[in-house]
């Protein structure tokens, strides 16, 4: 497709090639040679029509300037080849000065009129081809797939419409501007990259390199600037971008868009794979654990009948069936946990809540892993002041359970952990701090998913749900939890609960 605005003609409308005045020339030679032959048959009158005509021809079909100077090579020849005396320019009658005056007068303004004409419809047709090139360009960007393809369809545009160099400026993960796709070496040059990270910036096009007419286009959205579009000519000075200005500004906003268009594409698709992925996982372990759950009860049943079997039995096979037992409460406890997931994950977990006194709850959970944490010093810090929180007693204790499991587990033999609560603003900071590795770095954040454990390969029992499960149970709550390492050593777990307005206690009567 050649170039829509790539013409041979100046701003006035005028073919500036000698060609076109050497035609302007011809063609008025060629009215001389054609009324010639007509003297004495027609006025002189009637033949300046003709070279009226043939100023008018000239300007519709070369512009204003071959127009122009058929005018005054009209009056000229007029005057020398037909005004008496003939082949001279000398005039008789003094009558045809004002008729050479007025010729050449009507001939500008006709020439003018003419070629004025002209541009415009060079211009509606240059406006229409670019119009619906830029149709197609637009179309183009809106089905597009992928950013390749945007600015493929972008720049290839640009380069058939202006014979524009372009090249599309994203921004990477550290926001640094690099160009999509590969540069070729010749493009590097003109491409200013403090110019570039102005109009990242501040949104607003960046002032032009002096060497040459280069413009930066931010591309806008609603949300964000999503990197900027690079523009070069070839032909010096600015003139350029300022013709091609609205145009210029008109492609970043569609590729701009069409950008908006496939990153919000993309973080649906991502969602919906996440979420089947979700459904299906919770699906399967729901399935998994009913169909465990009751052989393991069993188990747990017979290793237990063992235990009390008579005749008693040997040293030995009592430590066997102890040593079942506790694997197989151990695997149920995993069961419940899959189960647990599965309901949270789906949300058909209803909080039954009540105002209660988080102490119960703690020392609940502690009475309940009396046996894990007996090799640890177990510290618990509340204020007198504490207010009751309204919250479902069982699922608290599940999540104290699971911390205080996990500090167990990691914490060295001896060591203390660390229970602590006090009230800031209209919630209740809770925080379980153990003396173990901490937080391995980077994981503050993904330790809470489903299946992620501290370290990947550890002699530590588990799966990875005990910290999810925590997460599922706080935020159901209306709070927040987090990981965090202290200064001191160890891994500490900040979680929050709402306040609330506790009802009114009275005191009891002497």
């Amino acid at each position: 497709m050649p170039p829509v605005g790539n013409t041979q003609h100046d701003a006035t409308g005028s073919d500036s090639t000698p060609r076109a005045y050497f035609i302007a020339v011809a063609a008025c030679s060629a009215t001389t040679a054609i009324a010639t032959p007509l003297i004495g048959h027609l006025d002189l009158a009637n033949i300046v029509m003709l070279f009226l005509l043939a100023v008018v021809l000239i300007a519709v079909r070369l512009g204003k300037g071959p127009a122009v100077m058929a005018a005054f090579l009209s009056v000229a020849m007029f005057d020398f080849f037909f005004v008496p005396p003939r082949f001279s320019f000398e005039v008789a009658d003094a009558q045809y000065l004002l008729t050479f005056a007025v010729m050449l007068v009507v001939a500008l303004i006709i020439g003018q009129l003419a070629a004025g004409l002209r541009l415009q419809t060079e211009e509606a047709l240059i406006r229409g081809r670019r119009t619906r090139a830029l149709y197609e360009m637009a179309r183009g960007v809106a089905g597009a797939l992928t950013m390749e393809q945007v600015a493929e369809i972008s720049c290839g545009f640009l380069r058939d419409v202006i014979s524009a160099k372009t090249v599309l400026l994203l921004p990477d993960e550290n926001e640094k501007l690099l160009p999509l796709g590969a540069v070729q070496p010749d493009e590097k040059p003109w491409i200013e990259q403090v110019l570039a990270e102005t109009a990242y910036r501040s949104g607003l096009c960046a002032d032009l390199n002096a060497a040459h007419p280069v413009g930066y286009f931010p591309l806008k959205t609603p949300t964000r600037i999503r990197g900027v579009l690079a523009i070069a000519f070839d032909a010096n000075g600015t003139a350029p971008l300022r013709e091609h200005r609205e145009l210029l500004e008109t492609v970043a906003s569609l590729i701009a868009t069409a950008m908006e268009r496939l990153h919000y594409v993309d973080i649906a698709n991502r969602a919906q794979v996440q979420m089947m992925a979700e459904r299906l996982r919770s699906s399967v372990l729901s399935a998994v654990s009913h169909d465990l759950r009751t052989p393991l009860t069993a188990l747990v049943g017979l290793a237990d009948s063992l235990a009390i079997a008579k005749p008693p039995l040997s040293g030995q096979h009592r430590e066997t069936a102890e040593i079942i037992r506790d694997q197989a409460v151990r695997l149920s406890g995993l069961v419940v946990n899959l189960l647990d997931m599965a309901r949270l994950n789906a949300g058909e977990v209803k909080l039954r809540k009540e105002w209660t006194p988080l102490e119960e709850v703690i020392g609940s959970s502690i009475k309940l892993l009396e046996k894990s944490l007996s090799g640890h010093r177990i510290s618990v810090r509340l204020p007198p002041d504490l207010p009751l929180l309204e919250f479902d007693a069982v699922l608290i204790e599940r999540v104290f359970c699971n911390l205080l499991e996990n500090a167990a587990k990691y914490a060295p033999s001896g060591s203390p952990i660390v229970i602590e609560a006090r009230k800031v603003d209209s919630a209740v900071v809770v925080a379980v701090s153990d003396a173990g590795p901490g937080v391995p770095k980077g994981q503050s954040t993904g330790i809470f998913d489903m299946f992620v454990r501290g370290a990947r390969e550890s002699a530590k029992p588990g799966v990875g749900l005990g910290l999810a499960i925590c997460r599922a149970i706080v935020e159901a709550h209306g709070g927040s939890i987090k990981a965090e390492n202290c200064p001191e050593g160890g891994a500490r777990f900040i979680f929050t609960l709402p306040a609330g307005t506790p009802p009114a206690v009275e005191a009891e009567r002497p």
